[in-house]
């Protein structure tokens, strides 16, 4: 651990990622944070002849109890852990930005303010004086571009020389007479409990007590020496509430807003009658409310158009290369006399078994490489806020269709980031849906298929997938919205950031954090499942590799009838749609390893296996049936419910089954 902690908090896209990675570079910890599964990521840097822990908190719009992000960023802050917190604020969004600011200082946390985008500001006409910013806030305020890496090393400087003096410091707030002696009753209260006052600032404290803080409620519920004081803070809510003729929460915060709009008089103006800025320029085209659907379309094909046409030649070479990487080591190893069971494990378990999904690292690449340039460039939340109309037409908002979209990377962030819609309503239904969208590890998959298959058209079978997953996604959201979970009102806000240039930075760090995933789980999850699979295939030992006398065939043939109806009736094919449970990466390993072959040679065995009409059969399939383990973990941990877990996975099976039959049996009669 370093000798000192600063922790990083903001509200998303204001470029707290981005200050991350300049002071953290690459050297970065991924995990969970404990007890919850809210990514937790840190990185040390030096500081002269001391390190320093840098902790990135989720983003977060406020310090409430509405959502994990928000308990998470709250506890920590509140756990004392951090030395300094370094607030970053967008420059461009003062308004919103501050609230977030003002509840950390009212946390009585040593904050250094990092005031972002001040290239983006200026384009906006905002001048801020900083001066002034940082006297209203009692803070150090400093100047900072993110993208460009600038005001990094002040941002440390500032943090580091916080006077120590201050520790103690109170940020206060005039609620009011009223609501100010409703306070200092509850903090007399509270100073009496040496329990309370170790944990909580008392008048921090005494202010979420009469906000009705959920979250503070449970925790003091739990202990006999605290009812006291919950049940006096309830009776000045009640009492206050009566005086003020509104909600406490909703004076609070009303409080908070007028003093942001103080600091913003004294402290920002803007220069009117300009001309339109380029995001205005920009969005008018692309958020239209006729073209920006289509655009979005478009910009999706080609994606997937530039991925295939630079990624196809990267990839031959690669299955080339592990073609004859395993021709070598066979002719080898039998040279010198090697057992023909170990020359089978290393070449028809481990390098067939990798090959045809290592095959497809190049295509990650540089499709998450395109996911990056969206993600960094401002667009990735246009796409919420465009698809907000298709999709309240299945009752849900914008907001929700992000959840889909991260599901195009994979399932398993995607499902864990419902936790932000505000509903219990649309958590279920993104969960439940969120399965049937193809996640970047059904690609191996579709790429084997489509390149034996359907050469020609190759970006078009796989855009088909990717829009049957939709479509699918898009009917369960509208079923079980109707029939199961009931109609709520939800409201939709989303921050549309400026427009900038993707950093290679930044771009290089999104694509390798993905990718690299994609490698760890290829070096432990898909390699550990070939070689199971292999085993299988090999006993008894003494009987043909990988046939239908082998254990694999034996358990694969007393199930493959089942797939009969969809075209694809052998164990082979069933025993890969099996071990995919594990990983869907591993469809494509398994039939390598069961056919005994890699690269072209697996390629020129399935295509006398499959015909086009049962290979897109198998590939629908793919796409829709269970959801690999890491996916069903994250379903049960989410719903909290055996049941709704066992219920995704079942009718994504039973969705599955039928469409792939469908497919195959209306083909069939037309002649395909």
């Amino acid at each position: 651990m370093g000798n000192y902690v600063v922790a990083l908090a903001g509200n998303p896209n204001t470029g707290k990622t981005c200050v991350f990675n300049n002071l953290t570079g690459s050297k970065q910890q991924v995990g969970n944070w404990p007890g919850v599964t809210v990514e937790k990521k840190e990185g040390d840097i030096r500081y002269g002849n001391r390190t320093i822990r840098i902790v990135d908190l989720p983003g977060t719009y406020s310090l409430g109890a509405f959502s994990e992000d928000e308990l998470v960023a709250r506890n920590y802050i509140m756990s004392g852990e951090a030395d300094a917190v370094i607030n970053v604020v967008d420059a461009t969004n003062l308004y919103r930005n501050l609230y977030l600011t003002i509840q950390l200082l009212e946390a009585g946390a040593d904050v250094v303010v990092a005031l972002n985008m001040m290239d983006e500001a200026k384009k906006y006409n905002i001048d801020i004086d900083i001066d002034s910013l940082s006297k209203e806030l009692g803070v150090p305020v400093i100047s900072t571009i993110a993208s460009r890496c600038i005001g990094m090393d002040a941002i440390i400087d500032a943090t580091i020389k916080l006077d120590k003096k201050n520790k103690n410091r109170v940020f206060t707030i005039d609620y009011g007479t009223e609501v100010e002696k409703g306070i200092e009753e509850l903090i007399v209260c509270i100073n009496k409990k040496e329990e309370l006052i170790a944990r909580y600032p008392s008048r921090w404290l005494a202010i979420k007590l009469l906000e009705a803080d959920e979250g503070i409620i449970h925790d003091l519920s739990r202990y006999d020496y605290a009812a006291d004081i919950l049940s006096k803070a309830k009776d000045l809510r009640i009492c206050l509430a009566e005086e003020l003729d509104t909600k406490m929460d909703s004076y609070i915060i009303k409080k908070r807003y007028e003093l942001i709009e103080h600091i913003i008089d004294k402290s920002l103006f803007v220069k009117e009658g300009e001309e339109p800025t380029t995001t205005e320029k920009i969005d008018s085209i692309v958020t239209h409310r006729i073209w920006g659907l289509p655009i979005f379309i478009g910009i999706m094909v080609l994606v997937f158009a530039f991925t295939f046409a630079l990624g196809e030649p990267l990839e031959d070479l690669v299955g080339d290369g592990l073609d004859a990487f395993g021709e070598w080591v066979e002719s080898t190893l039998a040279g010198i006399g090697a057992s023909p069971i170990f020359i089978s494990f290393l070449v028809d378990g481990v390098i067939h078994g990798l090959s045809a999904v290592l095959e497809i690292v190049p295509l990650l690449f540089l499709l998450f490489l395109m996911i990056g340039v969206l993600e960094d460039s401002g667009y990735m939340a246009r796409i919420a806020y465009i698809m907000d109309r298709p999709m309240r037409a299945i009752g849900l908002h914008g907001k929700a269709f992000i959840p889909f979209l991260l599901g195009f990377g994979c399932n398993v962030p995607a499902i864990m980031s419902t936790r932000t819609l505000d509903s219990h309503r649309d958590r279920m239904l993104a969960i439940i849906a969120n399965p049937f969208i193809s996640c970047g590890a059904r690609l191996p998959v579709y790429v084997l298929f489509a390149k034996v298959f359907f050469p020609s058209h190759r970006v078009l079978i796989v855009i088909s997938l990717y829009l049957i997953g939709i479509l699918m996604a898009v009917l369960t959201t509208k079923l079980f919205g109707e029939k199961v979970f009931k109609e709520e009102d939800t409201s939709f806000i989303i921050e549309l950031p400026p427009y900038r240039f993707p950093t290679m930075r930044g771009i290089f760090l999104h694509m390798w954090k993905s990718v690299s995933a994609f490698l760890k789980r290829a070096s432990t999850v898909i390699l550990s499942a070939v070689i199971v699979i292999w085993f299988l295939s090999s006993i008894p030992f003494g009987v043909e590799y990988a046939s239908d006398e082998s254990v694999i065939g034996k358990i694969s043939s007393f199930i493959a009838p089942i797939f009969k109806p969809a075209g694809f009736g052998t164990w082979q094919a069933t025993i890969a749609l099996i071990s995919g449970i594990l990983a869907k990466e591993v469809v494509a390993g398994t039939l390598g390893v069961v056919y005994g072959a890699g690269g072209a040679e697996l390629e020129a065995v399935i295509a006398q296996q499959f015909t086009p009409l049962s290979a897109y059969s198998f590939m629908v399939m793919t796409l829709l049936y269970a959801p690999c383990i890491a996916t069903i973990g994250a379903i049960r941990n989410e719903t909290k419910s055996r049941k709704w877990t066992f219920i995704t996975v079942a009718y994504g099976f039973i969705v599955a089954w039928v469409l792939s039959v469908l497919i195959y049996q209306i083909g069939t009669l037309l002649g395909f």
